[in-house]
């Protein structure tokens, strides 16, 4: 028998710009990140989320512009391209067809950019569209929401929902480059500004206790969207993540530890349960509230540290609860997990704030009554459908009956 045994390394380089108002004709931001490619002239597929083209009707004009003025630098591939937003366009299947016969169509190459705006779920499925064309196209991606611009916008995955699954077809598959345009935010309904702050305190939770003490600080600055803290919040966030990524020597997840992904075990089970009615920051708040519960009744955080967080999650308006949480299977969430992580279980779990353990069993029933402690704590305070106002604040954590009569009685 003969082995040749083959080793090589890639570097991987791509730069995350925080700018605002990136269109103006005279800036030459997106112009120079073109021009890194190399080439003199670029080929630009331009693809926009319709939602935001709702909100700045001007903006397909404005990026016609911008291109006629910078065109030694870049070439249009025909009018920009509007798709569906929403959860819903990692769901229908034609979105990446489309981005597919476009690449065809203007015979788009390796060297050839696909230029992406919008939030998390266009990201997400545009990039998968663009990573599996000719085994990637150039993307630039440039998210317009903050959960997008603070975490799902800055990292190397791309995927789509088939199979009743989230994200079960996708790509490990880094950008060319992000550009985070503050302005975008602007237009942005409470809701959703809302909803990206989840991955901040997830990401303080588990890796900074000086980030999670500026959040709480600053929560009811951040609560009201005032510009300063917002733009701080999501620069230390996404900074966070993209250090994670380029040193905790996984990128491309091939182990079953994901520390990233703290809370997401029933968020991602919430979003399917509930059809997208919650989005996914909403399913972080939830998911992280139970993983802390969790974690505080293990006696791996003090009381004190469980009532700063869900005193953080209250004030910003994220909920705690949903009623779908109420009929989750966990033992099969789990297993689900399990699987989506590559065999494994790896769970995150709070030893403190901004520190974390990973544990390879959870004790079910346990899990199950923190649930039901959940319920009673924010079965009132339910999530805010109709995109305005905000949540009641949380006054005070329950007296966790049902976990210290589980525990009494010689549980776990």
């Amino acid at each position: 028998m003969q082995i040749i045994e083959q080793q090589f390394s890639v570097q991987y380089a791509f730069p995350v710009i925080f700018s605002r108002n990136v269109f103006r004709a005279e800036d030459p931001l997106l112009a120079s990140v073109f021009l890194r490619g190399g080439e003199k002239r670029n080929k630009v597929l331009c693809v926009v989320d319709c939602g935001v083209l709702a909100k700045h009707p001007f903006l397909g004009r404005r990026i016609e512009e911008y291109a006629e003025t910078h065109q030694e630098v870049m070439q249009l591939c025909g009018p920009v391209l509007t798709v569906e937003g929403g959860e819903s366009c990692k769901t229908e299947p034609g979105i990446v067809d489309t981005i597919m016969r476009c690449v065809q169509k203007y015979h788009l190459c390796r060297h050839s950019f696909i230029l992406v705006i919008g939030g998390g779920a266009v990201l997400d499925a545009v990039g998968y569209g663009a990573a599996v064309a000719h085994r990637g196209v150039r993307l630039i991606r440039m998210p317009t929401t903050v959960l997008g611009q603070n975490d799902a916008g800055v990292g190397v995955k791309n995927g789509i929902n088939v199979l009743g699954r989230k994200n079960f077809r996708g790509t490990f598959a880094p950008p060319f480059a992000v550009i985070n345009d503050f302005a975008f935010l602007e237009s942005l309904p409470p809701r959703e500004l809302r909803a990206g702050m989840a991955e901040a305190v997830k990401v303080a939770l588990i890796k900074d206790r000086s980030f999670f003490a500026y959040l709480y600080d600053q929560r009811i600055a951040l609560a009201s969207s005032s510009r300063r803290p917002m733009e701080e919040m999501i620069y230390r966030c996404a900074a966070l993540h993209m250090h994670h990524i380029g040193t905790g020597g996984d990128p491309f997840e091939l182990g079953s530890a994901r520390p990233l992904d703290f809370g997401h075990w029933s968020a991602h089970k919430l979003e399917e349960m509930t059809g997208g009615l919650i989005n996914h920051g909403e399913a972080v708040s939830i998911g992280m509230a139970l993983d802390c519960l969790y974690s505080y009744h293990n006696g791996m955080i003090e009381q004190s540290a469980l009532r700063q967080i869900f005193t953080l999650i209250a004030d910003l308006g994220l909920p705690t609860y949903h009623p779908a949480l109420a009929v989750l299977d966990v033992g099969a969430a789990l297993a689900e997990f399990r699987e989506h992580l590559g065999g494994e279980m790896a769970i995150t779990l709070l030893t403190g704030i901004g520190s974390k353990k990973e544990v390879d069993w959870i004790d079910v029933k346990l899990m199950e009554c923190c649930i039901e402690e959940l319920r009673a704590l924010g079965s009132d305070r339910g999530i805010d459908i109709d995109q305005s106002g905000k949540l009641p604040p949380l006054q005070e954590i329950p007296r966790f009956d049902l976990v210290h009569r589980y525990l009494q009685e010689g549980g776990r």
